[in-house]
């Protein structure tokens, strides 16, 4: 798999009704550690099946960011059945993010 893009129009049908858990990235186009986080992202989506990573620019979708109560960037949001289960902020490690998904 890959990350996705998702927007207002698609998260519904990609996240919240999707039947694996799903790792949003809440992130922006001028944001360092966001830049930084991309290709780890990408890593544990090609390496990890059992999870989707879908990927949302805040500054394009900032009713999704505000729904989600984000503040900070990068924002990981792990949800599953709909529901949020876990979230990490900042620059994560790749381990934590698989063990976060997986655990």
């Amino acid at each position: 798999m890959k990350v996705t893009e998702v927007n207002q129009d698609t998260f519904e049908n990609e996240v919240l009704k999707s039947d694996i858990p799903v790792l949003v990235d809440f992130n922006a186009t001028w944001c360092g550690p966001c830049k930084m986080m991309k290709p780890v992202l990408e890593e544990i989506a090609e390496e990890n099946p059992s999870f989707k990573i879908v990927a949302i620019d805040v500054d394009d979708n900032d009713e999704l960011a505000e729904d989600y109560y984000i503040s900070s960037i990068p924002c990981l949001v792990a949800i599953k059945g709909g529901e949020e289960f876990d979230r990490k902020v900042g620059l994560v490690s790749k381990d934590a993010i698989v063990a976060m998904m997986e655990g």
